[in-house]
Parts: C-alpha cells; sequence; structure tokens
C-alpha cells in the first residue's frame, strides 16, 4: 500500500539532505509549466527549503492558453516567479535550420522547446546560485516521453521513481489544490492530452509498472516497446574505456 505522507516526509528529507551535501544556501529553480509534476515538485522544494529559496520559471512559447495555473501556483506557494518566453529563440533557431533543410518538422521540431527551456533553466540557475529540478515522473520516463536534454535534464529529481498516481497522491499530501494535482496534461501542440497521445491512460501504465497486470495483449505490447526504445534515454551514456597502454 502506497503511503503518500511517509513518501512526500521521504522526499522532503531527502531533497534537505542532497541541497546540503550539493547546494548549502542554494536555490531550486523549477520550471513551471502548470503541470502537476512541476507543481508538486514545487510544492516538496518549499517544504524543504523554504520559500525563499524556491523559484519557479515560466517558459511559454509565444501564447501559453494555461500559463495562469503557473501564476496560481506561485501565488499559492508563495515564492518568487519569472517569465521568461522562448518564442523569439526558436523562431530563430527554426529560421535558420530552414536555411539548411528547406523545412523543419516533426519529432526534432517538437522536441526543440524542451531543449531551449531547460538551456533557459541553466542559465537562470547559474544566475541566480541555483540546481535545477527535473520534474519528469517514472510512467512518464518508462515509454520515454520526455525529451532527452531538455525535460529529461536537471540536478536532482524528486519525482523520477514514482507513477503518476503517487505524484498525484503525494501533491495532496503536500496541501496542493485539487486544481494542481488533476490538471489535465495538454500537449499544447495539437490539443490533445497525453494519454491521448500515448494510446493508453496513466492507470493502465501505472498497474502495469507496479503489478505486471495489463489486460489489454496489444496495450501490453505497446508499452514494452516504447519501454524499450526509450531505455537509452534513461541509461548513462556510453563510453569508450579507454586503458592506456603500460
Amino acid at each position: 500500500m502506497f503511503n503518500a505522507e511517509k513518501t512526500k516526509n521521504d522526499i522532503v528529507e531527502w531533497i534537505r539532505k542532497w541541497f546540503e551535501e550539493n547546494g548549502q544556501g542554494c536555490k531550486a529553480v523549477v520550471g513551471l509549466s502548470g503541470g502537476k509534476d512541476s507543481s508538486v515538485v514545487a510544492a516538496l522544494c518549499v517544504e524543504a527549503l523554504g520559500k525563499d529559496r524556491v523559484l519557479g520559471v515560466m517558459m511559454p512559447n509565444g501564447e501559453q492558453f494555461d500559463i495562469d495555473v503557473s501564476h496560481k501556483l506561485v501565488e499559492h506557494l508563495g515564492i518568487e516567479g519569472i517569465v521568461v518566453n522562448i518564442k523569439d529563440a526558436y523562431a530563430g533557431v527554426v529560421g535558420e535550420l530552414e536555411k539548411h533543410f528547406g523545412k523543419f518538422e516533426g519529432q526534432a521540431k517538437v522536441n526543440l522547446p524542451p531543449r531551449l527551456r531547460m538551456a533557459v533553466l541553466y542559465a537562470v540557475s547559474q544566475s541566480v546560485n541555483g540546481r535545477v529540478a527535473n520534474t519528469c515522473n517514472l510512467s512518464e520516463d518508462w515509454v520515454g516521453y520526455n525529451t532527452k536534454f531538455g525535460d529529461g535534464a536537471g540536478d536532482f529529481s524528486p519525482l523520477s521513481k514514482l507513477t503518476v498516481q503517487e505524484v498525484k497522491a503525494v501533491g495532496r499530501a503536500a496541501g496542493l489544490p485539487d486544481m494542481f494535482v488533476d490538471k489535465v496534461p495538454i500537449d499544447g501542440l495539437c490539443g490533445l492530452t497525453d494519454e491521448d497521445n500515448l494510446g493508453f491512460t496513466y492507470a493502465v501504465l501505472d498497474r502495469y509498472i507496479r503489478e505486471g497486470v495489463c489486460e489489454d495483449a496489444e496495450t501490453k505490447a505497446k508499452i514494452d516497446r516504447m519501454h524499450k526504445m526509450n531505455l537509452f534515454k534513461l541509461q548513462p551514456m556510453p563510453t569508450f574505456q579507454y586503458e592506456p597502454e603500460k
């Protein structure tokens, strides 16, 4: 049985200890998307470090229809929040690539904004003596629903061993209102939810991860295939082991 209160307290203590060892006095820099993961991470960092040591960074690509949720989270937690719009940077990179390739589209274009946002987070972090929070969860990592060197990066990762259902439970234990915990994630591209894009629900995925049970054979095969294809995102970079001659 998952104990959300205990898990929340354990994560808070882990964050506190990690900062004592890796960034005494540093701020936690959290990219706020308005979704449950970044909201929960921000709340846990506030409890661990205090509101003065948490900085929320909102990074819309032009107009973001739900950015008000992030502003409300900043107000709810009492933390500092800043907006860094990546629109011009995104347009500049896309324009340069189109000069070389004629057109720039597909997954490479989809993954560009998350990578630009991570570059912004590290620039902010270095400007405020911070450490960048990774906000990924186990469910999305399991099937590769993240961007390598984008939202998959960071200095510390409080939620990467928790499923979506567990993250939500921890968020409630942290005292977050339902509007932050239960907000349906949308890709921001074509208006589809994350579950629409995946082709199965997080409830189904989470049960398979924790219990090994998936009643639909086709869904099980799809999850297994996605997991295998995306393992490279979670593993350390392969390095050639050079041994000098003696």
